[in-house]
């Protein structure tokens, strides 16, 4: 005869259930890695193996977000103690972002500070036409200052109870960020230069492409706290969802200024 026993937790912290996630998506990187270096080198069965890891850590993102979600909205799981742990897992999560982007400014301004004999001496290298920095770059600017004001907007309207003022707030923002997403699509099809010219070339496109690769994981971030501020996921006491992709966008605008200020502006 079996008992039925009722665990009562006595502390506020959340013992994660055990899931399949954490292989499933180490498995999807291992094939994407692998897929993408093989198709690269055009060995037989790279394209298959990449499309299989992209579909599979695409898979594992929506079902794992779903069961985080589940957690947090529905079971009461995130209590204020597991919040402050998330809080301080978002940043440092950001503070490994900045670090990776720091590579990507570091190469750049040894290289400008210092331009070797190869490219003539001088910076940017010889004979090699730069992109203006009052185009399209002061434009989307723009559209990314708007958009961390808008996504400030939106936290202050989920903190005041504000659902309306939020959830238009929040698609502004949403506007602001596919804008940008096509404009620097734009520039990179109109560049008078590719990632094969040089120091410059290579520099510039690693670090404004990884930028845009930023701002689409922000968008779909954003993109999904849309969704759940419509179906009410949200509340004036628990919103980390929300405040980590404000988190986020906001480590993106100021990614932007140092990238327009010095690489644009600047490294011009």
């Amino acid at each position: 005869m079996k008992s039925n026993i009722r665990v009562i937790h006595r502390h506020p912290f959340h013992l994660v259930d055990p899931s399949p996630w954490p292989l499933v998506a180490s498995i999807g990187g291992l094939s994407l890695t692998f897929g993408g270096v093989m198709f690269m080198h055009n060995y037989s069965g790279g394209g298959q193996l990449l499309s299989i890891g992209v579909f599979t850590v695409l898979y594992v993102m929506v079902t794992w977000w779903r069961d985080i979600i589940r957690e947090a909205s529905f079971e009461g799981q995130h209590t204020e103690a597991v919040q402050e742990g998330l809080r301080l897992g978002m940043i440092l999560f950001i503070v490994s972002e900045v670090m990776f982007f720091f590579a990507f400014f570091w190469a750049f301004f040894t290289s400008s500070l210092a331009p070797v004999f190869n490219i003539g001496g001088v910076w940017p290298p010889a004979g090699l036409e730069i992109i203006s920095p009052w185009g399209l770059p002061l434009l989307n600017t723009i559209l990314l200052l708007s958009s961390g004001a808008t996504v400030t907007w939106a936290h202050h309207a989920i903190v005041g109870g504000l659902k309306k003022e939020a959830q238009t707030s929040l698609y502004l923002t949403l506007t602001f960020a596919v804008y940008f997403t096509a404009f620097q699509a734009l520039e990179y099809l109109e560049a008078p230069f590719s990632i094969s010219d040089g120091v410059y070339g290579s520099t510039f496109f690693m670090a404004t492409g990884f930028h845009g690769f930023h701002v689409l994981i922000g968008t779909i971030f954003l993109f999904i706290c849309a969704v759940r501020l419509y179906f009410d996921h949200f509340s004036r006491q628990h919103h980390f969802g929300f405040e980590a992709a404000a988190w986020y966008w906001h480590f993106v605008d100021v990614v932007w200024l140092i990238l327009f200020l010095g690489i644009y502006w600047w490294g011009a």
